[in-house]
C-alpha cells in the first residue's frame, strides 16, 4: 500500500504526515489492519527497539473533584461508586509507589483529583516525591495535579519531579462539549508551564468519546505541535454514573488504528498505551505493543487493570522486553534536547534526573479511564442485542486508599 510506505518513510525521517494521510490511516479496512500495524511497528522499532517502559499510577486523592469533565468518574456530580479519600500521607504514597517499582515500573505517576493544586498541595506532593526518591533513587516521578499556577511547576521540579502530565484529551473544537469548567487553552498553558520549568511534558488524549476522525487527527496534530516527550493514549471506558456512561464506540481494530495514527504523527515520542486497553483491545493487546512503547502496569486511578504479572507475561510472550532503569527511554536527539534545556526525564540519559494521565484513569488531570478486572470474562463490548457491556468496568477496590495489597 503506497500510503503505508510513505508513512514509514516519513516516520523514519521524523517528518510530519499530512492531515489526509493521518485520516487515511483511520479509514483503512480491517482487512488491511495487520499491514497498518506492521508499518507503524517499523517506525516504533526505529526509535525504541523492542523495549516497553512500565509506568505505575498512584492516586493521591480520589474523587470529589469540582470540575465537570464528562468522561471522569471523579467529576462533579458523578454517581460512579468509586473510592473517595483525601490526600495520602507521603509514607503511604511511597509504599504504593514501591509496589509498582518492585513490579518493574520505571516511572511513578502521582495523580490527584481537583482543578489544580494549592500551594499547600504542592508542599504535600513535594514531600511525597522526596519520600519516594529516598526509597527508590532511580525512579522517575511524574506529577499529575491539574491546572498549575505561576511558580508551581518550578517548585515541583525543585522537589525532584521529572515530568508533568496534563492531557489535551480531545480537539479544541469539541473541548467545550466534554468540559465547561475550564478551557482547552487552560490545558495547553499548563503543559507549556511544565516545559518552561524544565519538566518533561506528558500530554495525550482520550479516544472513544464520540469524536470524529477529524477530531482525533486535530488533537494528535496539536500534540505534535506542543511537542511533549510522552503521549498517553487513553480509551474511554464508560463509567456508569457519568454523562458518557453509554458511549461504547470502540472496537479492538479501531483502537489499533488510532494507536498507529498517533505513532505515525509522533514517531520519536514515547507513546503510552494507557487507560482502557484491557476493555477495548482485549485479546489484541499484544498487537498494540508494536505501536506503543510504554504501558501502565496494574490498576488505574479508579478502575482495575489486568494483573501486573499478566502484563509482564504479555510483554515477554510478544517478544518485547521491559525497559530497565539504566536505559534511556527517548531517542538520543530528544534526550540531548532535554538535557540541554536542563530538563528530565529522558530517562536518565544526558542528565536532568536525580508520566500520566488525566482524571480519566490514565492521566493527571484526566480521570483514569477504567479498565477490566483480570478476573472478568473476556467478552465483546456489546452483546448480541447491541447493548453496552457495563460489566467490563471494574471499580478499583485495592491499593492506594485501601487496606488491600496493590495490583503491580
Amino acid at each position: 500500500m503506497d500510503l503505508l510506505k510513505t508513512l514509514v518513510d516519513k516516520g523514519l525521517r521524523r517528518e510530519l504526515p499530512t492531515r489526509d494521510e493521518a485520516l487515511a490511516v483511520l479509514a483503512t479496512s480491517d482487512d488491511d489492519l495487520l499491514d497498518v500495524v506492521a508499518a507503524a511497528g517499523k517506525v516504533r522499532r526505529q526509535w525504541f527497539g523492542r523495549r516497553v517502559k512500565l509506568n505505575y499510577l498512584v492516586n493521591l486523592k480520589s474523587g470529589l473533584c469540582p470540575e465537570d469533565c464528562s468522561y471522569c468518574s471523579q467529576r462533579l456530580g458523578s454517581k460512579a461508586e468509586i473510592l473517595k479519600y483525601t490526600w495520602l500521607k507521603p509514607d503511604e504514597a511511597a509504599a504504593a509507589a514501591g509496589a509498582g517499582v518492585a513490579g518493574g515500573a520505571k516511572r511513578v505517576c502521582l495523580v490527584a483529583s481537583g482543578r489544580g493544586p494549592t500551594d499547600r498541595d504542592v508542599d504535600r506532593v513535594s514531600q511525597t516525591i522526596e519520600a519516594i526518591k529516598e526509597q527508590n533513587e532511580n525512579v522517575e516521578v511524574c506529577a499529575c495535579l491539574g491546572l498549575l499556577n505561576d511558580g508551581q511547576a518550578e517548585r515541583l521540579r525543585a522537589a525532584g519531579a521529572d515530568a508533568y502530565n496534563h492531557n489535551l484529551n480531545t480537539s479544541e473544537a469539541t473541548y467545550g462539549d466534554i468540559t465547561t469548567t475550564h478551557t482547552y487553552a487552560d490545558r495547553v498553558s499548563t503543559v507549556q508551564q511544565a516545559q518552561a520549568a524544565g519538566l518533561s511534558a506528558c500530554s495525550g488524549l482520550i479516544a472513544g468519546m464520540g469524536e470524529s476522525d477529524e477530531d482525533l487527527v486535530d488533537v494528535v496534530f496539536s500534540l505534535r505541535e506542543l511537542d511533549p516527550d510522552s503521549v498517553p493514549v487513553n480509551f474511554l471506558i464508560p463509567f456508569e454514573g457519568t454523562p458518557l456512561g453509554k458511549e461504547w464506540n470502540l472496537t479492538p481494530q479501531r483502537a489499533l488504528r488510532i494507536l498507529a495514527m498517533v505513532r505515525f504523527v509522533c514517531p520519536d515520542v514515547e507513546v503510552r498505551l494507557a487507560g482502557g486497553r484491557e476493555v477495548h483491545l482485549r485479546s489484541l493487546q499484544p498487537l498494540a505493543l508494536h505501536l506503543a512503547n510504554s504501558i501502565f502496569l496494574g490498576d488505574y486511578l479508579t478502575s482495575e487493570g489486568q494483573a501486573g504479572k499478566a502484563d509482564l507475561d504479555m510483554i515477554a510472550d510478544a517478544g518485547f522486553e521491559v525497559e530497565g532503569t539504566g536505559t534511556t527511554t527517548l531517542p538520543e536527539h530528544r534526550a540531548d534536547a532535554l538535557a540541554a534545556a536542563g530538563a528530565g526525564c529522558g530517562s536518565h540519559g544526558g542528565g536532568g534526573c536525580g508520566p500520566c494521565g488525566d482524571s480519566a484513569d490514565g492521566g493527571a488531570d484526566a480521570e483514569a479511564v477504567p479498565a477490566r478486572s483480570a478476573d472478568a470474562e473476556a467478552v465483546p463490548a456489546r452483546s448480541a442485542a447491541g447493548e453496552a457491556r457495563t460489566d467490563l468496568v471494574a471499580v478499583r477496590r485495592r491499593g492506594a486508599g485501601t487496606d488491600l495489597a496493590p495490583n503491580a
